[in-house]
């Protein structure tokens, strides 16, 4: 799933959450939170 993609980009600190396209910024804030990972960026 992209949205797992673009979580591990963001752990990675290569994207930030707002640059997630808004169609899946709630998934991929899910996958973030469901990892411990809170990106609040």
């Amino acid at each position: 799933m992209i949205a797992r993609v673009y979580a591990e980009l963001i752990r990675k600190g290569k994207k930030t959450l707002s640059d997630v396209p808004a169609s899946i910024r709630e998934a991929v804030q899910a996958e973030l939170e469901s990892n411990g990972a809170v990106g609040s960026e």
